[in-house]
């Protein structure tokens, strides 16, 4: 599983022109869910996630949690993530998970996460998305299960 956390003062989702999601001071977080991933592994990276203090303290130092500054969070489905690049110019994604498999996957990140933190909003699974977002920073952290 691959996430792309940005920590953002804002970010948005919309789909055909409507605005499906957006959210004030938090993380945009793209999601990629790999062929072998689990609930055990979504858990995994979001405890981290959730726990990673990338935010600005009283000092200037990024030493505040998602929670500590009432941060909201985007969560935005991305099978690209898993793209493979090693041959030739067109990306492979047979790494990516099933679509069936990813889905479910995605849609229990997205109900975990709303037992933690108050305001989630998210994407559409499979669906042609815009995303908009002001980068805080810039400050974006990429997190690997394989490398958790």
């Amino acid at each position: 599983m691959r996430f792309v956390i940005q920590r953002v003062t804002e970010g948005s989702v919309a789909i055909d022109g409507r605005v499906c999601g957006s959210i004030g001071k938090g993380f945009v977080v793209l999601i990629g869910v790999g062929a072998d991933d689990t609930k055990e592994t979504a858990d995994k990276m979001l405890k981290k996630m959730l726990g990673l203090r990338i935010f600005e303290d009283e000092n200037g130092k990024t030493n505040l949690s998602l929670d500590s500054v009432g941060g909201e969070l985007l969560l935005i489905s991305q099978f690209t993530l898993y793209a493979d690049c090693k041959h030739g110019n067109r990306p492979g994604f047979t790494d990516a998970g099933a679509p069936d498999m990813a889905k479910a996957l995605y849609e229990y990140i997205i109900e975990e996460c709303k037992k933690s933190v108050p305001i989630v909003k998210q994407g559409e699974f499979g669906a042609d998305m815009k995303v908009s977002l002001i980068n805080d920073g810039p400050f974006t952290i990429i997190l690997d299960s394989d490398k958790l």
